[in-house]
C-alpha cells in the first residue's frame, strides 16, 4: 500500500472471523482416517486455509493417486456440516465489522468456502448489514496460497488493491495477500503464532478480532501500511 488510507477490508472468514479451524481439522482428520491415511492432527492444522486441492497435495504427496480425491472432499464436508448449526464467530466479530463500517470502510469476505457453507458462516457471524460483498469457492480458479480469491474479491467489489487490507489467520493468508502487494493483518485465533505469521509478512499480528477492534485507530486497517511502533506487531509465539 502506498500510505494512503485504506477504503475497504478483505477478511477471510473461516479461523478469522467464525471459530472453525479446529473443526476443519478434526473433519479433515476423520475423512482421512475412513480412507486409512493415518495423518497428525499437528500437521492437518497447519494446512487448513489452504484448499482441499493443495491440502491433500501437502499432506499425501503430490505424486498420489488422485482419484479419490473426491470422496476425501466429500467426507470432509459431511463431518464439518454436522458443525454447521453450532458455529460461532470468534470474540468481536462481528463488532469489527460494524466498526469498520463505521469509519467508512467497505466489508468484503474474501472467503473460498461453498456457496452453502459461506452461507452458514454467514449466519454464524450475523452481521449482513454491513458486509459489502461475499466470494466463495466458485470464484476462484485456484486456492489459497493462490491470490484468485482476492482477485475475485476486487473485481466483486470494485476496490483497488493499492487501497485494502486483508485480514486472515494463517501464513496461506499472508501468502496469497503478498502476491497481490496487499497488506495482510493477522490474527492468532486460527492457532497459527505470531512468529509464524509476521515470520510469513503479516503487517502487524493481533490476538483475535476483539483485540484488533481494539486497536482499531493505529491499526493498519485505518492507517495503511505498517502499525506504528509499539502496536501489536512483535513476533513472539
Amino acid at each position: 500500500m502506498s500510505g494512503e488510507r485504506p477504503t475497504g477490508v478483505l477478511f477471510d472468514v473461516d479461523g478469522t472471523l467464525v471459530d472453525t479451524t479446529y473443526l476443519h481439522t478434526v473433519s479433515w482428520w476423520e475423512a482421512l482416517r475412513q480412507a486409512d491415511h493415518r495423518v497428525p492432527m499437528a500437521l492437518i492444522h497447519r494446512s487448513i486455509g489452504m484448499g482441499s486441492d493443495k491440502l491433500l497435495d501437502h499432506l499425501l504427496g503430490p505424486e498420489r493417486d488422485r482419484g479419490a480425491d473426491g470422496k476425501l472432499r466429500d467426507a470432509h464436508d459431511s463431518f464439518f456440516g454436522e458443525y454447521w448449526e453450532r458455529l460461532v464467530p470468534l470474540p468481536g466479530a462481528a463488532e469489527l465489522l460494524r466498526g469498520c463500517a463505521a469509519r467508512g470502510l467497505r466489508v468484503v469476505l474474501a472467503t473460498s468456502a461453498a456457496e452453502h457453507e459461506a452461507a452458514a458462516l454467514r449466519a454464524a457471524l450475523d452481521a449482513d448489514d454491513v458486509i459489502d460483498t461475499v466470494t466463495s469457492s466458485a470464484d476462484a480458479a485456484q486456492s489459497k496460497p493462490a491470490p484468485d480469491i482476492l482477485v475475485a474479491a476486487l473485481e466483486q467489489s470494485g476496490l483497488d488493491a493499492r487501497r485494502v487490507v486483508f485480514v486472515g489467520d494463517a501464513v496461506w493468508d499472508v501468502a496469497a495477500a503478498g502476491q497481490l502487494d496487499i497488506p495482510c493483518v493477522g490474527l492468532t485465533c486460527g492457532g497459527t503464532s505470531r512468529g509464524e505469521l509476521a515470520g510469513a509478512g503479516a503487517v502487524a499480528v493481533y490476538d483475535d478480532p476483539a483485540d484488533l477492534l481494539a486497536g482499531l485507530a493505529d491499526s493498519p486497517l485505518a492507517r495503511g501500511g505498517r502499525t506504528s511502533p509499539g502496536n501489536k506487531t512483535d513476533t513472539q509465539a
